[in-house]
Parts: structure tokens; sequence; C-alpha cells
């Protein structure tokens, strides 16, 4: 009633003991370690009742196991909620897979590491096309085995949850939608070339996981600046300069930076109860301003060090050399 929630991961709900006056959400992929906790947790109840949300397509006997396990009747629902992913943009999601690269060995030097690499990416675009609701024509590059047979897989298992894909074309025709599958060896230039864009070289040379950016390592940096977070869903001046070039960027943030020292000024001028009360309804918003420079000026500054420390401009133009 209060808009209060109690956020956990589930192997830790035995920390604070019985909370019977609370209802559970559960959301989790529909893993066996995953079902083995929610097994866990049933069979030794903290709450009052559980909604079970997986993130994708359940495995029939994992669905028997956790109904084996309810000997409580706690369950009240059990759905699938297609968000097995994670989406960085508007327009583009990961599937968090750093050792995906590892997948171009011959597939019979493959070891567990691999399978689950190849398995978890099949099960994560089946997850984006079911959240989308899309049917494609799948195609791959016939050059390559291993798209070949990531395309093969992803069929199969389209064909063998046909129930879910009985999705309307979309209005205006034009047939079904393309699933083009790429080989990433297939490009030897672009790894070779250093980015230049505002997204792409806090990716390169910070770092990004699930939108944080970790300043930890900037010399100087105020504690509230650590970890940023950088989403061009909540942000309008990055979602405006994110494939800015390095240039425009500069001139962006200085013009950021003018936009809120005239805000800044306008509020030191407070002359009458007028004045005050429209600071005090305009106060959040200029909160929130100062934090969003903060965050961009020492994220760019950051970008500048690095820049200048791995004398990134001269690499650059031996890059360029080398792809020309």
């Amino acid at each position: 009633s209060k808009q209060v929630y109690l956020v956990e991961h589930m192997k830790n709900t035995a920390q604070h003991g019985r909370m019977m006056h609370l209802k559970a959400i559960v959301f989790l992929r529909p893993t066996l370690a995953n079902v083995e906790l929610l097994k866990a947790e049933l069979a030794d109840p903290h709450f009052s009742q559980y909604h079970v949300y997986f993130s994708n397509v359940v495995p029939q006997e994992y669905l028997a196991q956790v109904a084996k396990a309810d000997v409580h009747e706690v369950v009240a629902t059990v759905q699938e909620f297609y968000a097995d992913f994670f989406a960085v943009n508007a327009d583009t999601f990961t599937l968090n897979l750093p050792v995906s690269l590892s997948l171009s060995l011959p597939k019979d030097m493959w070891g567990g590491g691999q399978e689950r690499s190849f398995a978890r990416a099949a099960e994560g675009v089946l997850g984006v096309l079911l959240s989308l609701k899309l049917k494609p024509t799948i195609r791959y590059q016939g050059s390559s085995d291993l798209a070949r047979a990531f395309a093969r897989k992803l069929q199969q298992s389209v064909l063998s949850e046909s129930a879910l894909f009985t999705f309307r074309s979309a209005a205006g025709g034009g047939g079904p939608p393309l699933l083009l599958v790429l080989d990433r060896r297939d490009d030897p230039i672009t790894p070779l070339l250093t980015q230049w864009t505002y997204q792409a070289m806090v990716h390169e040379m910070i770092g990004v996981n699930d939108n944080r950016v970790d300043l930890s390592r900037a010399p100087g940096i105020r504690k509230d600046l650590k970890e940023v977070v950088l989403s061009p869903s909540d942000d309008a001046f990055y979602q405006k300069n994110m494939y800015a070039n390095f240039g425009d960027l500069g001139v962006a943030i200085k013009e950021l930076l003018n936009r809120y020292q005239r805000e800044f000024k306008d509020n030191q001028n407070l002359n009458s109860i007028e004045d005050m009360q429209n600071f005090v309804e305009r106060y959040p918003e200029f909160r929130a301003m100062s934090t969003n420079v903060s965050k961009h000026v020492a994220v760019v500054e950051e970008l500048s060090r690095l820049v200048d420390q791995h004398k990134m401009m001269d690499v650059s133009q031996i890059e360029q050399e080398l792809a020309c």
C-alpha cells in the first residue's frame, strides 16, 4: 500500500526468516539451477504466495518438478514472460556472452563452455523473437559452419514451439521478417579500428555492463560517480549524443555545461516569495540536471585521459593506414 518492495536473490530469502504477510513475484531464467532454487524455496516457503514468471520457454519437465515441489500450494501463477536478453538500446540487445568467440573453434574441440554458450545464444534469440512477436524466415551465411548450425538450431526451436509462433503478419504485408545469421569472423576490418563515437568509446575503453559504467579507476573521481548509468531511455543527452564523434561530443558537453550554469544563476536570484516557490517546484529537475552534467563530464574526462595515456590518436592513424 506504500509502494515499498523488497528485491532480493532467491538464494538469500532464508536470511530474513519468514515474511508471510508478503506475496512474492519470482522472475528467473528457466535453467536447472534456478529450478532447484525455486523448488527449495517452495519446500520451505518464506512468503504467503508465489507468482512465478520464467523469462523464456520452460521445458515441461521443469514445470512438473516445480508442481511436485509445491507441497504447501503457495504457487498462485506460473507464466512465461519473454525477456531473456539485455536491452542496451531500443535497437540493440546482448546476451552477455563474453566467451562466444570460442565458438569459432571446430566443433570437435568444444567443451562444456562452448556448448552452453551455443545453447544460451539460441535460447536468447528465441526469447527475442517471442518478445517482438516475430516468426521470421531464417537465412545464414553459407560459408560458415557455425552460422549454419546456429540457424538450424533456432529453426528447430521455432518448429518445436510452433504453438507460440502464431503471430499475424505486420500490417502492410511484405512477407515475413528476415533473420540473418552472420559470422563475425568475416569482418576483419571493424575489430581493427578504434571507434570514435561516445557509446562505442565508453564500451571499448572503460567498459559497459548492463548500462552501468565503472569509473572507480578514474583519478580523483567523486564517490557518487564511481559507478554511473548510461541509458538512452532515461537520459536525453546520452540519447542525442551516443553516436556523436569525439569532437562533436566535446562541443555538446560544453553546451550542456553552459545551460547548467545559466540555470544555476537563475536559481541564485531569489528576490521574492514567488521566486522561492518556483525554485522549490523546480528543485528536483535542477538536481537531476546537476547529476547528469556531473556524470557526463566525468565520463568524457576519463575518456580524454585514456586517449592521451594510450596515445589513441596515433594508434588510430596507424589502424586507418592498415585498414586502407
